[in-house]
């Protein structure tokens, strides 16, 4: 039994450092960010073959209740600065290794059918509209600023009878696609992927600039490996695929 012990021992000894260091990470992003990043994990991967990236898209306040919760997280990635600084104030994220990687605008949108006959040609339009797609305002980033572009057009509380609540900014951009809402709130970003469903009608305004940070979380298991995964996001590689997705570069 003792030399088999021996010969085990060597056995993995002698395996090749990338294996022997091999890592598991976690990167927990925005739902807005579920193409973009999926394409950046294979290409960060073949450039790093020997760190697994595991990734879970959500809105992002949900994302930070996992995080309250325990949930293995290494990389968390935001859709707004309000869900970053709460998770930054309660010491979830290494706050020197925060950065802001992308910008993102809020379009109003129709199903790609109504685009020219529907009731909604622009904002201005949004009363004719019988259903209107917007993000919860209290854990989706989207909706938040949807909600101040709106006020700052004084048609925030006449429209809310209209309006139908997604828990996501993708579920928004389903009801839309599948013509079960006349119009909705989404990333411009969220329509760029789904241009064969939707026509973006409007751009908005009267809200903060969106963009999205990202950073190393305080139980990171491999802080190393995660960091890695941040700085890609940076690199010419990240950059270019971030850039194919609609994502701008944050200034």
């Amino acid at each position: 039994m003792k030399a088999m012990s021996v010969f085990v021992l060597s056995v993995f000894l002698a395996l090749p450092a990338g294996i022997a260091s091999a890592s598991d990470i976690t990167v927990s992003g925005a739902a807005s960010l579920t193409n973009a990043f999926t394409e950046v994990k294979g290409a960060f991967e073949k450039v790093h073959p020997d760190i697994h990236v595991a990734t879970n898209f959500a809105a992002s306040n949900p994302l930070l209740q996992q995080m309250r919760e325990g949930a293995p997280v290494d990389v968390f990635a935001s859709a707004d600065q309000d869900t970053m600084n709460k998770a930054e104030q309660e010491k979830l994220i290494d706050p020197a290794t925060r950065r802001n990687f992308v910008a993102n605008s809020l379009v109003l949108i129709v199903p790609l059918s109504a685009k020219d006959n529907g009731p909604v040609k622009n904002a201005a339009d949004l009363s004719k509209a019988k259903r209107i797609a917007v993000g919860n305002p209290d854990s989706v980033p989207a909706g938040r600023y949807a909600r101040a572009s709106l006020q700052s057009l004084g048609q925030w509380d006449a429209l809310q009878p209209q309006m139908v609540q997604g828990e996501s900014v993708r579920q928004v951009l389903d009801y839309v696609s599948r013509g079960e809402a006349d119009a909705g709130f989404v990333y411009a970003t969220d329509a760029f992927i789904a241009k064969d469903k939707v026509a973006i009608v409007d751009t908005m305004s009267g809200h903060e600039p969106i963009l999205y940070p990202v950073a190393v979380t305080s139980s990171a298991k491999d802080k190393a490996a995660a960091q890695a995964f941040v700085d890609y996001l940076f690199a010419p590689e990240g950059r270019a695929i971030l850039a194919n997705y609609g994502f701008s570069e944050a200034k």
